[in-house]
């Protein structure tokens, strides 16, 4: 279920504040009734119309892109800086990021239109795991990878237990690979919680979201998710099982 004003601006019927007054001044039906109240919710079953006209329904469409580092994750910058929409000019369809990775990330991100998968893909009580590799500055102590794995405190609260990976270490360099398996999404989660324990992230990598990996895939490059995949995830985030 959506809120209505979304499903307008998702839609291009208009943005989401001229959506809003749409509804408040009784241009749209749902199923042939007239509603004013914001915040209403409908589902793709509902019949939505504006102004007599009937929406149109776009297909749902699911993607697994390999995001290169340099790209942000969002549909447009004010700053003019390449979102990932540009890794994919050829889709049609009014397709958004599932979660984030930041500016300097790479690894494996979904791109959508489906508002209700993308919910069950990033809320934390689904428990979708996303596993990182990081290249760190310094070579964390095991007590210190314990209190990763534990939780940590963060300026927004104690993150979640994690799973957590010493990969490889180089006393030269004086640098660390290290694996960490989360199933939050806070805005630049992974790399605080490095900070927080004095070992500052160098270069950081999604080697997979759930069972999806960017196998096969060069940087930049994307395929469509098979609908095997898409039960399968949807499955993992009602049952916690892989379907």
């Amino acid at each position: 279920m959506e809120r209505l004003q979304k499903v307008l601006a998702q839609a291009g019927v208009a943005s989401r504040r001229k959506a809003e007054t749409l509804i408040v001044d009784g241009k749209v039906k749902v199923n042939g009734q007239v509603v004013t109240e914001l915040g209403t919710k409908v589902s793709r079953a509902d019949r939505v119309e504006v102004q007599g006209v009937e929406l149109v329904k776009e297909q749902f469409v699911y993607y697994l892109l390999y995001k290169p580092r340099g790209y942000i994750s969002t549909v447009s910058d004010e700053k003019g800086r390449k979102t990932v929409l540009d890794l994919l000019p050829m889709i049609e369809e009014r397709i958004f990021p599932v979660g984030r990775l930041d500016f300097d990330t790479s690894g494996v991100i979904i791109m959508t239109n489906d508002g209700d998968f993308s919910y069950l893909m990033t809320h934390p009580k689904f428990g979708i795991q996303k596993k990182y590799v990081a290249k760190v500055k310094g070579i964390p102590e095991r007590e210190a990878l314990k209190k990763l794995e534990r939780g940590i405190e963060l300026d927004d609260g104690i993150t979640a237990p994690a799973r957590v990976k010493m990969q490889s270490f180089d006393k030269k360099t004086g640098t660390a690979l290290v694996e960490i398996t989360i199933q939050e999404g806070r805005n630049r989660q992974v790399r605080r919680m490095f900070d927080a324990i004095g070992c500052p992230v160098q270069k950081l990598r999604r080697e997979s979201f759930a069972m999806l990996t960017t196998y096969g895939l060069n940087a930049g490059e994307a395929r469509e998710l098979t609908t095997h995949e898409v039960k399968q995830l949807r499955v993992l985030a009602e049952t916690g099982k892989i379907g």
